[in-house]
């Protein structure tokens, strides 16, 4: 019996070893796209996806139909938003039509904004079969109130929609700013420097979410990454991901991601803050604030961004 049981130990040790070093998996998913601005900016290029469909890596893309008529040249930014859509490495999501904040909104106006939002992309989905199930609230702001989340659910169901959740995020929008200030002024090497800040502070993120998951789940879950398109992951992408593969990452779909058992959990959090999923399935927000004080360093690239947007004020 004694023998039976050291076997037994030995076993669930031997399972736990392999939990915690099996192969690191992500799904990229990436909101605000077609961004037009810089199609036109780069002389109606998108770097970004050029990147995305050399790398063959497969990411999920959160549509604003509205930056179509952003900017001048309609005609060119829906081929964007076609190309896009058809590129062999992408699923499609609705990010809504103007990107509201639901909690600010209300439901009748955000309901509005989610069927606005999908008016070109069901047609084109459907022209290259592909299904278009997936959606992500602006600002990962799933409304003010539990019941605001309900209602909003309780539509999104009705419409075939899975709200897309996301467990690592590094803020690139914030590093993308003062990148793009940078890059305004002519101070490139200051550009570089941000580029590089954004791909290290996004690998510390990795690392701290992989630690989370042990801790909470005893392995490494399959995670799933949110960005956007931008001008520092046009630029800073293809590195990005060279850091995660040295790293043994393996880039999965996010249809793959979400048969982890750990999106079936039930979402706790009831407040308009778009927090990581490892967040809002915890229990309590005393658990959560521990967490959130052990997160990687973010004071040197939040105090650029705010003492550049105070600069910029005062002209």
């Amino acid at each position: 019996m004694k023998h039976q049981n050291l076997i037994i130990l030995f076993l669930f040790l031997l399972w736990n070893t392999y939990q915690l070093n099996a192969q690191n998996k992500v799904a990229i998913s990436i909101d605000d796209a077609p961004n037009t601005r810089i199609f036109q900016s780069d002389h109606y290029q998108s770097h970004f996806l050029n990147a995305i469909d050399s790398l063959e890596l497969p990411v999920t893309v959160f549509i604003n139909e509205r930056l179509i008529y952003n900017r001048d040249s309609v005609n060119r930014n829906f081929a964007l938003l076609n190309r896009w859509v058809s590129s062999k490495n992408t699923i499609v999501g609705n990010h809504t039509f103007s990107h509201p904040r639901y909690s600010a909104v209300g439901f009748e106006k955000f309901r509005e904004d989610v069927l606005k939002g999908e008016s070109i992309i069901r047609e084109l989905t459907k022209n290259y079969k592909k299904k278009l199930e997936h959606f992500r609230f602006p600002y990962n702001d799933m409304g003010a109130d539990s019941l605001q989340h309900v209602q909003m659910d309780s539509l999104l169901s009705s419409l075939n929609y899975r709200i897309t959740p996301f467990t690592i995020e590094s803020s690139d929008w914030m590093f993308n700013w003062v990148y793009e200030y940078y890059l305004r002024q002519k101070q490139y090497e200051k550009a570089k420097h941000i580029g590089e800040l954004y791909v290290s502070k996004t690998i510390a993120y990795f690392h701290f979410y992989d630690s989370l998951s042990v801790e909470k789940y005893n392995r490494k879950v399959k995670q799933i990454y949110l960005c956007h398109d931008n001008s520092i992951n046009r630029d800073y992408f293809i590195a990005l991901v060279s850091e995660l593969k040295a790293l043994e990452y393996e880039f999965i779909s996010l249809d793959e991601a979400l048969e982890d058992e750990i999106y079936a959990q039930k979402n706790n959090y009831y407040r308009k803050w778009g927090i990581s999923w490892l967040y809002r399935w915890m229990d309590s927000q005393k658990e959560r604030v521990r967490w959130m004080k052990m997160e990687p360093d973010m004071k040197e690239i939040q105090n650029l961004y705010n003492n550049l947007n105070q600069k910029n004020k005062t002209y």
